[in-house]
């Protein structure tokens, strides 16, 4: 009997693939409970069993007290008894004591077969349960065992797994029989046995099957910080490197595409695009709006960014029904706004036009370049077409310039102040320094007397230290302030000095044009007659060069912008009509060269007859 009763015990081992050790805890357990309905022993009694799997024997221990004399052998033993148990025991102590009957195995056997067959299924389900619970968040390999409207039945041997329809790939077909790899996302334990539910659309799917064809993923070499999935139509996963000198892309697509080819191929043709994380959000949102190429990304705090593509890259940017828009989102956690350059550039014209500071801000350069991108934009809204590598990085200018702009306002406007004001004070240093450079040396000879002062204008111009037109000249440039520095000088005297240095420049206008015409008068004459007005000396034509360059440098600051001024010069006399020269031309109006200290920059002031009740001067720029 005991050699069968092994051989039994072998035998189911084998069947239900459970351990030794499992087994003879389930015939211990269904021995002890078919003992205590044999002998009527309480619950509250212990009660062991002890089976031998290699020989077979079964014995069965009841704890006993000891005491000297017994009343009840079911629960008492004596002392004499007891050391022959327990050699060490004493009075009072509580011992296992072998009370195993006789042709126990035979009574067992036709009492705990049934408990046996229950205990053993139940043995069953929980070391299947252990097993698949360890298997959670892993890949699974089955058969395909029946399909319906429902889920998908598959066979993973010695127990059975269930693809819901909500986990599984949109339009992918299943047939019986066919192998399926899944990801196994819940296993539960319920009376029937373990219930597993697998899927092929959760994002750690993707996952699993990058680690297992990808060996630095699986290796730690490469990390996947990110993936999102829309089944069936396309992922994004950004991974980086833990190690220098590794390509974390490259590693993941493979020579030729090979290892993203086969994840490919698994997920039935789901576009997957990898790549690189960045820490830096713009990088980051650039790249995970792949394969749309980004002109600029303009993060703000509440974690949401502008993002400017090319007009020719905005529909791939947002993608078929704002796919791509919609995982780059939701890959990098940001809230991605994608605009046109076309928009982006409408708009940061407008701030530029509208808002003083910000044109101090963007810089010369920028503002220069104004009409151009005035007419690209018109160009691109008509027709959008791809920009060339210089507009492309012109409008990346200026859009990067008005954003860092509004960024500076926003943290720090006592920061940005400062930055305006050192640069309108390095562009009104730059103005008034051409303008100086301008004067001609001619100005510098010129005696203060030609001007034809007052005596005591003059006289209080001469006890400053000028002496010459040049000098006065200088202190024009800075405006009306410059000239009402000079001790003595009131509104009636600035409004005397300005008029004169306006003939005067006004004189070396029309120089270069009568010298022009005397030339022209030489060339028409007689051969036999000579010429009166011979060449002018070599020192001569530079005088008249630099007094043109003064005259049109002046000019080019006067023609820019219009404007008024409302300075003290509305006390003028009535100036005398003036007669034209002699070939028809007027004399040039009277005006004055003047460095505005507001716009930086050199303007003209023209003297124009006051009205009925006195009018101001006008000051165009």
């Amino acid at each position: 009997m005991k050699s069968e009763f092994a051989l039994a015990l072998n035998q189911i081992g084998a069947e239900r693939s459970l351990p030794r050790e499992i087994i003879t805890k389930v015939i211990e357990s269904a021995l002890v409970q078919s003992y205590r309905k044999y002998a009527n022993v309480m619950n509250s009694q212990n009660v062991a069993a002890q089976v031998d799997m290699d020989s077979g024997d079964v014995r069965i221990f009841v704890e006993k007290e000891v005491v000297e004399a017994v009343m009840d052998d079911r629960t008492e033993i004596s002392l004499e008894d007891a050391l022959k148990q327990k050699p060490d025991a004493v009075l009072g102590d509580c011992i296992m004591v072998d009370v195993t009957p006789k042709d126990f195995g035979r009574i067992a056997a036709q009492n705990a077969k049934q408990l046996i067959v229950q205990k053993l299924r139940e043995a069953e389900r929980d070391s299947q349960y252990s097993h698949l619970v360890d298997r959670e968040g892993e890949i699974v390999t089955g058969t395909v065992q029946s399909v319906n409207s429902a889920a998908v039945i598959v066979n993973l041997g010695r127990s059975e797994a269930t693809l819901p329809r909500k986990e599984q790939i949109p339009n992918e077909k299943y047939e019986v029989q066919q192998h399926l790899c899944a990801y196994v996302i819940e296993v539960k334990r319920t009376n029937r046995g373990p219930q597993v539910t697998l899927s092929r659309a959760h994002k750690n799917f993707l996952r699993r099957l990058l680690e297992r064809e990808v060996p630095e993923v699986s290796n730690g070499l490469v990390e996947i910080k990110s993936i999102v999935r829309e089944p069936g139509s396309r992922s994004k996963v950004a991974v980086a490197a833990l190690q220098p000198n590794i390509d974390p892309v490259g590693a993941c697509v493979g020579q030729r595409g090979t290892r993203i080819q086969n994840i490919i191929n698994e997920l039935r043709g789901e576009k997957i695009d990898v790549i690189e994380w960045s820490a830096d959000p713009t990088v980051y949102i650039a790249k995970a709006l792949g394969p749309a190429k980004v002109m600029a990304v303009h993060p703000t705090e509440d974690k949401s960014a502008s993002v400017i593509v090319p007009n020719d890259q905005l529909s791939l940017a947002i993608g078929r029904e704002g796919q791509n828009a919609r995982l780059a989102a939701r890959l990098t956690g940001w809230r991605i706004d994608i605009k046109s350059s076309s928009e982006a550039l409408g708009e940061a014209l407008n701030k530029i036009s509208e808002d003083p500071d910000l044109r101090v801000w963007v810089g010369d350069e920028i503002l220069q370049a104004l009409p151009t991108l005035r007419e690209l934009l018109v160009r691109q809204r008509a027709l959008p077409t791809a920009l060339t590598p210089e507009e492309f990085t012109l409008v990346k200018r200026v859009v990067d310039s008005v954003y860092a702009y509004e960024v500076a306002r926003r943290s720090n406007a006592d920061h940005l102040k400062p930055v305006i004001q050192k640069a309108q004070a390095e562009e009104r240093r730059q103005a008034r320094q051409a303008a100086l450079s301008a004067i001609p040396q001619a100005a510098y000879a010129m005696p203060l007397e030609e001007l034809g002062l007052s005596p005591r204008v003059a006289q209080h111009i001469i006890a400053a230290g000028i002496v010459s037109v040049g000098q006065l000249l200088e202190h024009s440039v800075r405006g009306d302030e410059g000239l009402l520095a000079i001790e003595g000088i009131g509104p009636k005297a600035l409004n005397e000095i300005k008029q004169a240095l306006d003939k005067a420049v006004g004189q070396w206008k029309v120089a270069p044009e009568s010298t022009q015409t005397n030339a022209g008068a030489g060339a028409h004459a007689p051969a036999a007659q000579p010429v009166t007005e011979a060449a002018a000396p070599k020192v001569e034509e530079t005088t008249e060069e630099a007094q043109q360059y003064f005259i049109e440098a002046m000019s080019e600051g006067a023609d820019e912008d219009e404007d008024e001024d409302e300075g003290e010069a509305a006390g003028a006399k009535p100036a005398k009509p003036k007669q034209k020269d002699a070939k028809g031309k007027k004399p040039p109006k009277d005006r004055l060269l003047v460095y505005d200290e507001e716009l930086g920059r050199v303007v003209t002031q023209h003297l124009r007859k006051p009205g009925r009740y006195g009018d101001l001067d006008d000051l165009e720029i």
